[in-house]
């Protein structure tokens, strides 16, 4: 399995915005967008739970090649809690309902712009993998939150 790449993020960032999704980057690739020195074998996006997003998502995945299966399809179409994928052009998670958020909306109210990648805060990071609460999560947290203090410090002083 390889690792997440930014040219991944690009091309999620690209095909979603042609196709109008709206998806925050959250996990450990959100983190890594942010600044975080990490690395990670997917890419986890959160992505608001609607009939039409859902419909998009499926198009922006169409279009960047991932061959869906139509079970896939529906699940991403209903917005099902967790859809992973793995026989793409690369690994991704999409996350309709992610531990630790209550609603989409307060999630982008929040949300970081990077270079055109919508980022869940830092805090929505952490609050997300202290939700899950499995082994990894538990394991990468203190530096989850180490790097969030620095990123709060670095962000005022910019």
């Amino acid at each position: 399995m390889a690792a997440f790449e930014y040219r991944q993020a690009l091309e999620i960032r690209d095909a979603f915005a042609r196709r109008r999704v709206r998806y925050l980057f959250i996990g450990k690739s959100g983190a890594i967008l942010l600044g975080y020195p990490d690395t990670t074998q997917d890419a986890d996006l959160f992505v608001e739970k609607s009939g039409p997003n859902g419909r998009a998502v499926v198009a922006a995945l169409g279009d960047l090649e991932f061959p869906l299966t139509d079970t896939e399809a529906a699940d991403i179409e209903r917005g099902k809690d967790f859809v992973q994928i793995r026989n793409g052009p690369f690994d991704l998670d999409l996350v309709f309902a992610p531990d630790g958020i209550e609603r989409f909306d307060d999630a982008w109210a929040r949300h970081v712009d990077v270079e055109g990648f919508p980022v869940c805060h830092p805090d929505d990071i952490i609050a997300s993998k202290a939700a899950a609460n499995r082994v990894k999560d538990r394991e990468s947290l203190p530096r989850l939150r180490a790097f969030r203090d620095y990123w709060v410090t670095r962000r005022g002083s910019l």
